[in-house]
């Protein structure tokens, strides 16, 4: 019988000094996404006026009479825009990702939809070993439970992996509390039960591991019952504007700039998913999503993360962006006696690392291993990294 090992800290993953260094002085991700959708709906509107201007023509009055004069380089000027609207992805995607030795797979396994808290639907996906320990796996925000390919095939091999789309992201529906963290940490809090395990781990990347110390907030004894460790990835204890780089600035820039960017983008969210995706095939998101990986990004996982973050309902993502603005859950995981694993990335410039030591000195559970190259997407470009620490981790809890 598996038995997990509570409040203990073993050799194999807490005694190891980690460094720090600072982040990449890049521009909020938030915003460079919006700006580039603007660029691509500008492209599209300067190809249009071209195009208008070309057919309008001039008219000049000659000995012959009145000529029409069409000035041909704007025709073909707008053409060339157009092409790059449809086609500029193709072109950009090879040069902003190294080649594939290792694709991510995307494929969803034998999922089903669940009733989840407060009229949710939830999709989850069990696999692994059925007697195996159990780890429940929470992705961060605009993407959903594809974006863990690596994780289940690498721990499904020694244990049962459960993943799930939080909802309003890929196949789960919001319940009567919409998209905000207190509905995703009630909904958590169904799929432990689905589950049907004593005891989970739970892995939570970003927006997951904010919604996990939101669950062990709100439901302390279903936490302290159910929960044998935790793992956040690349996270942070309160909101993200102040994790982020240049984290005054954005502060200064929510409520005249950010705020109501997302509260434009929720009023507007068919043009805005339209926007999105023209930004898509042009490739502007890509450089958008770019700036969230390292150097050992490679196609496969730059793809499919702007994917998601299109494909995924701007409104939605919109709400959810507003919710973590105001959310804290400050000493959350303190208050409980789980040993904690935070994984951090070196220059991870949405969360940035200082937030995990941080939040670790909250938790007398806990202890940061900082990946050095790792950005926030680190997960995918390092995943052999990743998921050997949170397989060591997991290991050492539920020893016999």
């Amino acid at each position: 019988m598996l038995k997990p090992v509570s409040g203990q800290r073993t050799e194999a993953w807490s005694a190891r000094t980690p460094t720090h260094q600072e982040g990449l002085r890049i521009p909020l991700i938030l915003i460079v996404r919006f700006f580039t959708s603007a660029l691509s709906l500008f492209i599209l509107a300067a190809a249009g006026y071209l195009v208008w201007t070309w057919h309008d023509g001039e008219w000049q009055r000659t000995a012959d009479g009145l000529i029409h004069i069409r000035e041909n380089w704007r025709l073909w000027t707008a053409i060339g825009l157009l092409a790059w609207s449809a086609l500029g992805g193709v072109v950009l995607k090879p040069l902003l990702a190294k080649p594939d030795n290792d694709p991510l797979d995307t494929t969803r396994g034998d999922g089903e939809i669940i009733p989840g808290a407060n009229g949710a639907k939830l999709y989850v996906e069990r696999m692994g070993r059925p007697d195996a320990p159990c780890l429940i796996l929470t992705h961060g925000w605009g993407m959903d439970s594809t974006i863990w390919g690596y994780s289940k095939r690498d721990l499904s091999k020694s244990f049962q992996v459960i993943v799930w789309d939080l909802p309003g992201t890929g196949k789960s529906h919001p319940g009567q509390k919409g998209v905000h963290l207190s509905e995703f940490a009630d909904n958590l809090a169904a799929v432990i039960a689905w589950s049907n395990r004593d005891r989970v781990v739970l892995v939570g990347h970003s927006i997951g591991g904010m919604t996990t110390q939101t669950f062990a907030r709100d439901y302390p004894a279903v936490y302290d019952k159910h929960v044998a460790g935790v793992v956040l990835v690349n996270t942070t204890n309160n909101n993200p504007l102040h994790a982020m780089i240049l984290d005054p600035l954005a502060v200064a820039l929510r409520f005249p700039l950010i705020e109501p960017m997302m509260l434009m983008t929720k009023l507007l969210s068919p043009l805005a998913w339209l926007s999105a995706w023209q930004s898509y095939f042009s490739g502007s998101a890509h450089l958008a999503n770019r700036i969230a990986f390292g150097k050992f990004v490679t196609r496969s996982q730059l793809a499919h993360t702007t994917l998601l973050s299109t494909r995924n309902a701007p409104g939605h993502q919109a709400q959810g962006n507003l919710s973590m603005f105001r959310w804290d859950a400050t000493g959350a995981l303190g208050a409980h006696e789980a040993p904690v694993l935070i994984l951090a990335g070196s220059i991870d410039i949405i969360t940035r690392a200082k937030k995990s030591y941080e939040l670790a000195a909250q938790t007398p559970s806990a202890v940061v291993h900082e990946i050095e190259g790792a950005n926030h997407m680190g997960f995918l470009e390092q995943h052999q990294i990743y998921n050997a620490e949170i397989h060591l981790f997991a290991t050492a809890l539920f020893a016999e």
